[in-house]
């Protein structure tokens, strides 16, 4: 859906409810690593400024850490950029990245810096209690050296439907976790 806020900034929004809880369900989408499963086309790198350790796709932290504030991530998007050919290329740097705690939701808010995709995108995971959590994922960009109002509107209506089939194939992989689970 596209909404807009009190800035009037045109917005993609879509929301899933995983049957997963919230620590569960902030592990399998706010992490990026695993996006490189989901977003077609698509290869994802974090790189950990502090440390210079860069990992690839579904490569964990030496150490089993998670993804923290400051881990700067490269999503590269193109036919052959799962291969490392060249594509367009979403630069972001987490600016927060809360887990959820109790019934406080967890909210991961990623800057776009460049150098062409400029903007937001921010992904709140909320308890629900019962094994289930809502996933709220809202992406508001533009392009640079383009006019800021109307890409911004192309952005939201291009990510609109990105997100949908993102947040569809989170969900299908959180039922095959559960399905997992209650067959074992």
């Amino acid at each position: 859906m596209i909404t807009r806020g009190r800035d009037r900034v045109p917005r993609a929004r879509v929301a899933r409810v995983l049957p997963l809880d919230a620590a569960q369900a902030w592990s399998l989408v706010a992490d990026v690593r695993h996006h490189t499963r989901w977003v077609p086309l698509t290869r994802v790198d974090v790189t950990r400024p502090s440390t210079g350790t860069t990992l690839h796709g579904w490569d964990r932290w030496p150490d089993g850490s998670a993804p923290e504030v400051g881990d700067e991530i490269l999503a590269v998007s193109g036919p052959g950029a799962r291969r490392g050919a060249p594509g367009l290329v979403d630069r972001m740097r987490i600016e927060r990245f809360e887990a959820p705690l109790g019934a406080v939701p967890g909210v991961a808010v990623f800057s776009k810096v460049g150098p062409v995709i400029l903007g937001t995108a921010r992904i709140e995971v909320e308890p629900l209690g019962h094994g289930s959590s809502r996933v709220t994922w809202t992406e508001a960009v533009h392009l640079r050296g383009l006019p800021r109002g109307a890409t911004q509107l192309l952005g939201a209506l291009l990510l609109d439907g990105m997100l949908r089939y993102v947040m569809g194939q989170a969900e299908r992989e959180a039922r095959r976790l559960v399905a997992q689970r209650t067959s074992a």
